[in-house]
């Protein structure tokens, strides 16, 4: 590859997407409005590009979720971006709850209109319907919980747990139809499927996690080139490929008997990513490459 980073084959086809997204197209007409619910980190690669087709006209609001691991400067951006192309926008973080209290007041604005006609035609009581779509392992089911106060959507850190629909009543006037994450059945580039095991959207264990991470490591020398200084000691030579730099911080961290190893680097790297201890990092930007938003 013309930036230096290794080619993978990833390939990723679960035989439950092709359902939950049929589920999904058949349920859209019992909502009024669609809630994507994206990773900040990675907001281009965890979109999938089918869901500008499945929500039509729908109403959307972007839930821009993991805020506290991504920069802060590049999730400010991502939040213009969407908001020039009309599409309303919500930073959160559902692990610790932080901005999930914004969730009612946002949809409540985004279907103010619906609220004002269920007003005029003395259906006061009548619930707004929001359908919440995302890919998997993005927080969703985390994120419905935190605001529905209990447990009521099915949570893990395994992609795919949610399977099948569930309505969940948020208070009288919010229900929320819970849907299975859906990935598409081809990533478009390498580039999205490595972002996507980077951040554990899938499994990075199907993947070769040494060509993973010294894929990452070019990452971070191109766009966040202090975390190399400062969590591994190593400098971002411009000269190493990314094996060579996995070389340096095995070296500088994980050497016993004078070996070090290259392996449980690797496995280090992705750990301490998921961790935050590489700091708050975004892996793409707005002008990355194209995004049809549908708008």
């Amino acid at each position: 590859m013309t930036d230096g980073r290794e080619k993978m084959n990833i390939q990723w086809f679960p035989g439950h997407m092709t359902r939950a997204q049929r589920m999904i197209e058949d349920n859209l007409k019992l909502v009024d409005a669609v809630c994507e619910i994206l990773d900040a980190r990675i907001p281009l690669a965890s979109r999938n590009p089918d869901i500008d087709r499945l929500a039509g006209d729908k109403p959307r609001l972007v839930i821009l979720n993991r805020c506290d691991l991504a920069d802060p400067e590049a999730t400010a951006k991502w939040r213009r971006f969407y908001q020039e192309r009309g599409i309303a926008v919500l930073e959160t973080d559902a692990k610790s709850g932080k901005g999930v209290n914004g969730f009612i007041p946002a949809v409540r604005e985004l279907l103010k209109d619906k609220l004002e006609s269920y007003a005029a035609k003395g259906q006061v009581g009548r619930p707004l319907r929001v359908m919440i779509l995302g890919i998997p392992n993005v927080g969703k089911s985390t994120l419905i919980n935190k605001v529905a106060g209990r447990k009521a959507a099915i949570a893990g850190d395994k992609p795919g747990v949610t399977r099948g629909r569930q309505w969940i009543s948020i208070d009288a006037g919010l229900d929320l139809l819970d849907t299975p994450g859906i990935l598409w059945p081809k990533f478009d580039s390498q580039e999205v499927g490595e972002l996507l095991a980077i951040t554990n959207a899938i499994k990075s264990d199907v993947l070769d996690r040494e060509t993973l991470s010294a894929n990452f490591m070019l990452r971070l020398r191109e766009h966040y080139p202090d975390a190399l200084r400062e969590r591994y000691k190593i400098e971002p030579d411009p000269d190493l490929n990314g094996f060579e730099l996995l070389e340096q911080a095995a070296k500088k961290r994980l050497v016993s008997k004078g070996e070090y190893d290259i392996e449980r680097m690797a496995n280090t790297l992705l750990k301490e990513y998921h961790e935050g201890k590489l700091g708050r990092l975004t892996l793409e930007m707005p002008d990355d490459r194209a995004v049809d938003t549908g708008k």
